[in-house]
């Protein structure tokens, strides 16, 4: 085990790393091709995966004719089939190793989108969407834990803060969240056959890829035969905070669709400005994740980094808030909720990177991807609780600033659960694995 962040100037709980000195240079220019790998899949799956589902519930409610709640459920079922198996994916990649559950993943998407393509029965429809959405269960835990685990050794190595891989790695998911739609809107000219096809083909590029390119065996990942760990992992009071902390995080994006959307229509009378509020958030990501990782890393700690994107997204809610009671319309009723939109975005590029570069440290050896996978399952757990109640909330006919207020409440008092202690790095990351990759 490496030894304790009081003696490990490139620990996360010290901001001023030694590469955090180095002249400011691309990062990906230095990345090893595992990672160049990786950081690409992440901008090929959301092109495929979002140039078919941002269209998906107006194709079940015109073309299938799908009534309003079953469209609901087939939504909601595709989101518990990924997110809330995360866990499951995470384990199967410790035990199995990352190849063989990407390429699966992949491949179950194949045929999830070439299925939902032709899909006219509800039966067939309900199993394209869990088909499509056990595929990213599968897929992403194992890269997101394996990115995580090469971040560390990168930061190891004296090569920069670990958030800054973990930022491009956003950035690009991000990028790929742009663009699938603009390729999805192209391809709906055809038909939505044809959108579902063009993201099946995406897939098929990325399994032909990693059948080649990916390793059958990465240094330092040895698969996990003892199928435990749960128990471990529910008794890990550190990382369940982490859990709840994210998990309230992911509750404050989640507005993005369900409190920005009546907040929109109220000040406008339509919720055409959306698309453009969404794409501002793409593109602040885009054009911003990494510089602010880099200032993050030089900086702040991961507590810090996650508590202050947390206070910034509570920010964003308050502003909102403090403005409600005028009753601001047209485009100046948008600038409250267009100052949500840039404060929750810039939060978010403070906490997500952190979040997952936490997450090493509070690993069992061996368990990345269990506690990858964990991480994303309790926190759509939570947002599909806390939707529920935040929709109730929105519904009660309360005092305008009042919902907003509350929401606002949610993040600060999530900065507050954030893991106090420093710890050190898991037994994954020894020093002799780094002499092998450096």
């Amino acid at each position: 085990m490496t030894e304790p962040s009081s003696r490990n100037p490139t620990h996360p709980t010290h901001p001023a790393a030694p590469a955090g000195k180095r002249p400011r240079e691309r990062v990906w220019r230095h990345l090893p091709p595992l990672l160049r790998l990786l950081i690409l899949t992440q901008l090929a799956f959301n092109v495929g995966f979002f140039a078919v589902l941002p269209f998906l519930a107006a194709h079940l409610g015109t073309a299938v004719g799908m009534a309003g709640w079953l469209v609901g459920l087939v939504l909601g079922l595709r989101t518990f089939s990924q997110q809330g198996l995360f866990v499951v994916g995470g384990r199967l990649a410790d035990r199995y190793g990352v190849r063989p559950v990407v390429l699966t993943g992949c491949a179950l998407r194949i045929a999830g989108f070439g299925w939902l393509g032709y899909a006219r029965a509800p039966w067939a429809v309900i199993g394209s969407v869990l088909l499509i959405g056990f595929a990213a269960a599968l897929f992403s835990p194992a890269v997101e834990s394996e990115v995580a685990r090469q971040a560390v050794l990168w930061e190891q190595r004296g090569k920069g803060p670990r958030t800054g891989v973990l930022a491009l790695f956003s950035a690009a998911g991000q990028a790929g969240a742009f663009v699938g739609p603009l390729l999805g809107a192209l391809l709906l000219a055809v038909d939505f056959r044809a959108a579902c096809l063009a993201g099946a083909a995406v897939f098929v590029l990325v399994l032909a890829g990693h059948a080649r390119l990916l390793p059958r065996h990465i240094p330092g990942r040895e698969p996990v035969r003892d199928p435990g760990g749960l128990r471990a992992l529910l008794r890990n009071r550190r990382f369940l905070a982490l859990c709840c902390a994210y998990g309230s995080h992911l509750l404050a994006y989640n507005q993005l669709y369900l409190a920005l959307p009546a907040e929109v229509e109220r000040a406008t009378g339509s919720q055409a400005a959306l698309s453009w509020l969404f794409a501002l958030s793409s593109l602040l990501v885009v054009s911003a994740q990494l510089p602010v990782a880099r200032w993050a890393g030089e900086r702040l700690d991961l507590r810090r980094s996650m508590a202050a994107g947390l206070v910034l997204v509570a920010a964003g809610f308050a502003v909102v808030a403090a403005a409600r009671p005028a009753g601001w319309t047209g485009l100046v009723g948008l600038l409250p909720a267009t100052g949500y939109v840039v404060l929750l975005t810039f939060g978010q590029m403070l906490v997500t990177p952190a979040a997952r570069a936490w997450v090493p440290d509070l690993a069992e050896t061996g368990r990345l991807g269990l506690y990858t996978g964990a991480l994303s399952s309790a926190s759509g757990l939570i947002v599909l609780a806390g939707s529920s109640a935040t929709g109730t909330l929105l519904d009660l006919g309360l005092p305008p600033a009042v919902p907003w207020l509350v929401l606002a409440a949610v993040p600060a008092l999530a900065a507050t659960l954030l893991p106090r202690r420093p710890s050190t790095l898991g037994n994954d990351f020894h020093i002799d694995q780094i002499k092998t990759w450096c």
